[in-house]
C-alpha cells in the first residue's frame, strides 16, 4: 500500500514503538490518529504530527469502540492501523501462597488479546469501506512478543495474551482476504521502551547476551521501520514476523 495520502490509527502511539511508527508514517505522508491513555503525551505527539489525539483505555471496550469511531472521523477514513497496547504481570502458575490468582489472569487477556481484537475488527469494519488500490483496502498491525514462542517463569498469562495474538493473525487475514485487508503480527524482543528505556548498560547487556546480532536491546525506530515495511508489502499478510535480533528467551 502506498503510504502517502493514506490514514492512519496507532494505538500506544504516546511513546515508544507505536510512536515511532506514528512519526515514520507520518513522514511518508500519511495522516495520524493518536489513540492512548489520557494520562499520556498522546495530545503533544500528536500536535507535532499535524494528527489528533483520542484518550483510550483499551480495556474500557465500549470507550475503546467511542475512541476509535471518533478517530476515524477526525481522519476522513482508515486505512492503515497499528496497535500496540500492553502489559503483563510476573506470577508463576502455582507460588508460595497458592495458584495464580485467576482475576491477574483476565486482566492481562483482557489488556493485550481482547483489547486487540476489539480494536481489530473496528479497524476491519472501516476498512472495509474503502476504495480498493490494487485489491487492497487497509492493513492492521498488532504487536505480540517472542514471550508468545518461549515465554519465561513467571509469564505464562501474558505468554498465553501474546500467544493469541501471535495466534489469530493468519486466522483474521484469511477471514478478511476477501475485503482486501491485511494482518500481521510483530513479536519483538526486548526494546528500549517504557520501564526498560533506563537500564545500566550492564544490565541491558546480560538481557541480550542470548542473541545473535546485535547483542543489544531493539531500538523503537526499528520497529516502526518493520511496520512501514509491512504496509508497503503487500505479500506481508497472515503471519507473526519476530523482531528480535535472533534472540531466544531462557527460562528466566
Amino acid at each position: 500500500m502506498e503510504i502517502s495520502g493514506k490514514k492512519a490509527v496507532v494505538v500506544g502511539g504516546a511513546s515508544g514503538m507505536a510512536r515511532a511508527a506514528a512519526e515514520l508514517l507520518h513522514a511518508r505522508g500519511a495522516s495520524i490518529a493518536i489513540l492512548d491513555l489520557a494520562s499520556s503525551a498522546g495530545a503533544e505527539v500528536a500536535a507535532g504530527l499535524d494528527g489528533t489525539f483520542h484518550a483510550v483505555d483499551v480495556t474500557d471496550f465500549e470507550g475503546a469502540e467511542r475512541a476509535l469511531n471518533e478517530a476515524v472521523e477526525a481522519l476522513g477514513g482508515l486505512h492503515i492501523a497499528v496497535n500496540t497496547a500492553g502489559g503483563g504481570v510476573v506470577m508463576r502458575t502455582i507460588g508460595r501462597d497458592g495458584p495464580h490468582p485467576l482475576a491477574d489472569f483476565q486482566r492481562v487477556i483482557d489488556l493485550n488479546l481482547v483489547a486487540t481484537f476489539n480494536l481489530n475488527r473496528l479497524q476491519a469494519w472501516n476498512m472495509s469501506r474503502n476504495e480498493p488500490e490494487d485489491g487492497e483496502r487497509g492493513v492492521i498491525i498488532n504487536t505480540a512478543s517472542i514471550a508468545a514462542f518461549e515465554g519465561q517463569i513467571g509469564q505464562v498469562a501474558y505468554t498465553a495474551a501474546k500467544a493469541g495474538i501471535a495466534g489469530m493473525a493468519l486466522t483474521m487475514a484469511r477471514d478478511l482476504g476477501t475485503v482486501g485487508v491485511r494482518v500481521v503480527a510483530i513479536a519483538p524482543s526486548l526494546f528500549s521502551t517504557g520501564i526498560t528505556k533506563g537500564i545500566p548498560d550492564d544490565f541491558a547487556a546480560a538481557l541480550t547476551k542470548d542473541a545473535a546480532f546485535p547483542k543489544r536491546m531493539g531500538r523503537p525506530e526499528e520497529y516502526g521501520r518493520m511496520a512501514v515495511s509491512i504496509v508497503e508489502n503487500p505479500m506481508l499478510n497472515g503471519s507473526c514476523i519476530r523482531l528480535d535480533g535472533g534472540q531466544r528467551f531462557a527460562p528466566k
